[in-house]
């Protein structure tokens, strides 16, 4: 895997942070590429 930085603004990080402590996601990391894969095949027109 590549390794890249991401800034997120503090509304951002707080909604990720309540997403693991949910246990919906294992890291952050694991949400944000569920992010970014659905966002890429949405625009893919996949969706």
């Amino acid at each position: 895997m590549k390794l890249i930085s991401v800034k997120l603004n503090e509304e951002q990080h707080q909604g990720l942070t309540k997403l693991i402590k949910k246990g919906l996601y294992p890291s952050k990391s694991e949400a944000i590429r569920v992010a970014i894969r659905d966002l890429i095949l949405r625009e893919k027109g996949k969706y």
